[in-house]
């Protein structure tokens, strides 16, 4: 059984950076992520707020942060890990995946989170078949056709623009009367003159063997409306992984996100969290920052317990 100083569970942004930070400081380290490095954020189409580029795709900008990483710490790719115990003694964990046990020191969870689903009439019938949560994975199918992008946050409206970009037909639908993205964002969806249909909720998705059209509800009157189109991209938020946590007694708040210090400390010892499992602004350059804290604590609460 392999036996590391600090094990990141999770190699996106903030991951792969808190495996940066903690492998210039000396210490022995592995990152382990279920899928390959990166999750959702591979699917961001294009950033334009990460320091240091004018313009950048999650996936590049992923793999630039992997091979960075990996030249200071061990990395294993599609390893899902199914369980964390406490242990006593030098090394307080074990990780266990579904192809092998580690020890580790410390832990730091950086489990991110999945795509929020509509639960609309229709929803999962059609997934895959004109329903999608990444515009950066499908988008290229729907050139030339009618797309309905649900959502009102910064994603919703990045990927509205790179769908329209693309050569779609979009129209974005939102529950409130106002978007809650960046201004900037807003003024590139008025510029590029995609349709917005405010107060409305998608209430069914309807199709024979591909969508078709769907039934939107004014949030104000209540009235229906079917709308046809060919599509429908879904980015309404995401729901934290805290499943690992949670089998260790880590604290969450109400919204389900794991409850950290300044120092990205829960209330279990040597256990830290980092990125969009926990509470806090939902942004890459704030997860790498948090790496970067929780590698940090982590290695100088080591070196204090020797």
């Amino acid at each position: 059984m392999e036996q590391y100083d600090i094990i990141i569970i999770g190699a996106g942004p903030g991951g792969l950076t808190a495996g940066i930070y903690a492998g210039r400081q000396g210490t022995k380290n592995l990152i382990i992520d279920r899928d390959l490095a990166g999750g959702i954020g591979r699917e961001v189409p294009e950033m334009e707020n990460y320091p240091g580029f004018e313009s950048i795709s999650g996936l590049e900008l992923i793999e630039k942060m992997k091979t960075q990483a990996t030249r200071n710490c061990d990395l294993k790719e599609m390893e899902e890990v199914t369980e964390i115990t406490k242990n006593d003694g030098e090394y307080r964990f074990t990780v266990t995946t579904v192809k092998d046990k580690y020890h580790a020191k410390a832990v730091i969870l950086a489990t991110g989170s999945s795509h929020r689903h509509l639960d609309a009439k229709g929803e999962e019938e059609f997934r895959g078949k004109g329903v999608s949560y990444c515009a950066t994975c499908d988008g290229f199918f729907f050139a030339g056709r009618n797309i309905i992008m649900v959502g009102g946050g910064n994603s919703a409206l990045q990927e509205a623009i790179y769908l329209k970009n693309l050569g779609a037909n979009v129209t974005l639908v939102h529950r409130r009367d106002e978007f809650r993205a960046q201004k900037h964002l807003q003024n590139m969806i008025e510029e590029a003159g995609i349709e917005t249909i405010l107060n409305a909720t998608v209430e069914e998705i309807k199709g024979e063997m591909l969508v078709e059209s769907v039934i939107l509800k004014d949030t104000k009157t209540g009235e229906l409306t079917e709308v046809p189109t060919n599509g429908v991209f879904i980015s309404v938020g995401y729901i934290p992984h805290t499943e690992l946590a949670t089998q260790i007694g880590v604290n969450l708040d109400e919204s389900g996100h794991i409850i950290i210090d300044k120092e990205q400390k829960t209330n279990i010892d040597y256990v830290y969290a980092i990125g969009d499992v926990c509470v806090g602004l939902k942004q890459w350059v704030v997860a790498c920052g948090e790496g970067a804290v929780a590698a940090t604590s982590a290695f100088h609460d080591l070196k204090e317990s020797r």
